[in-house]
């Protein structure tokens, strides 16, 4: 029976999504060129959802033990043979906080070295390409014929493209979405692999403590470079709507409270601003290919008037698993506790619409981290 994969350690289901940036051409000569040479695609949840309903955010979701099928492999083999997937050695996952789940790495897992099962780094790649079709109507898949030789894989070097979506659209989303096998069937009717390659490692994000019983996600994080921007159909029932934006038009957005965006993605919206143009990303995303992510739990210190999003690297993060299911907290404010410390990795939030982002550490393995973004307390 398909389904959803057991909840890892304290209640973490694990989880993929997929940061698409789309190449941007503005509709004339007469129009403004766009700040960036890109736009992501946010998704807006149903009001009803059980999960940061109403949210602005990126397609994904929960890791389906489909997407992990061995079933897979005679739809990526070229000629009818198992491929060598051409992603190179599985990049490691950064995770140094004692007591976290260990998605990222499949040493312990039970069905390391089974056959029957996809690597992770595969998995959650199909699992990512399959939200993307369920909650947007987008298809990341290529065509078999565009396989090369022999056992070789399709190359990853050029700006990917979505395929234009099937007939009977609305069907075959309300079967995947009914059974994630049948996203497999989807891609053998189209005679299609999806286009694994075309998703780079970007981040990982652990949901931290914010109280007993809540949900709590670890999800890997892809990016998709586009050379432009696919339709997109919202299923209107977990996705009510969407926007393509550049990273400063949702800031902006986010600011004048036309969408709310969580923490993590508008950490990763402020760390897309370091990018000009969709080259420049795609180029940035091939150069730190073989790096891997890092996966990060914030852990929650409550201020008389805020709540900081501590992130590794910060002066007052302590990698100790007792905040696994805790919370910091201090009777003093959140500008006094700026002065105490020098070394700083946060998420300052104020309100729902006013966070503030304070980056002072360097960046690892070859990634970039936001610049200090400080709110407009104004918004209050």
């Amino acid at each position: 029976m398909s389904g959803s994969l057991r909840p890892g350690p304290s209640g973490w289901r694990r989880a993929a999504s997929v940061v698409l940036a789309a190449g941007w051409t503005h509709p004339g000569p007469a129009a403004p060129p766009p700040p960036e040479g890109f736009r992501l695609l946010l998704l807006q949840r149903s009001g009803g959802h059980g999960f940061m309903p109403g949210a602005h955010v990126f397609p994904g979701g929960v890791l389906d033990t489909a997407d992990r099928s061995a079933e897979w492999l005679s739809l990526f083999a070229p000629h009818h043979r198992p491929p060598r997937f051409s992603l190179g050695p599985a990049p490691p996952a950064r995770n140094a906080f004692p007591g976290r789940p260990d998605a990222g790495d499949s040493q312990g897992r039970p069905d390391a070295g089974d056959p029957q099962v996809l690597p992770d780094d595969i998995a959650f790649r199909i699992c990512a390409i399959r939200e993307a079709f369920e909650e947007a109507g987008v298809l990341l898949l290529r065509p078999r014929g565009f396989w090369g030789p022999r056992d070789s894989a399709p190359a990853a070097a050029e700006l990917g493209r979505a395929l234009e979506p099937p007939p009977g659209l609305a069907d075959w989303r309300a079967r995947v979405r009914r059974d994630a096998r049948h996203f497999l069937r989807l891609c053998a009717h189209l005679d299609c692999t999806p286009n694994i390659w075309a998703l780079s490692d970007w981040s990982g994000w652990l949901t931290p403590f914010t109280r007993p019983g809540g949900r709590r996600f670890d999800t890997t994080f892809f990016l998709c470079c586009l050379r432009e921007p696919p339709p997109v159909y919202p299923d209107l029932a977990e996705v009510v709507d969407y926007q393509w934006s550049s990273p400063s038009e949702a800031t902006q957005s986010f600011i004048s409270k036309k969408i709310w965006l969580p923490p993590p993605q508008f950490y990763e919206v402020k760390r897309l601003e370091n990018f000009a143009s969709i080259s420049d990303l795609h180029k940035f995303c091939l150069d730190r290919a073989s790096e891997g992510v890092e996966r990060w739990l914030p852990i929650t210190f409550v201020t008389a008037d805020a709540m900081i999003q501590l992130l590794p690297g910060d002066e007052l993060y302590l990698e100790d698993s007792d905040f696994l299911e805790n919370l910091l907290s201090t009777e003093k404010k959140t500008e006094e506790i700026l002065k105490e410390v020098r070394t700083f990795h946060r998420i300052v939030i104020y309100s729902r619409h006013v966070y503030s982002i304070y980056v002072t550490v360097q960046s690892k393995y070859k990634h970039v981290y936001p610049k200090n973004y400080v709110a407009n307390k104004n918004h209050l």
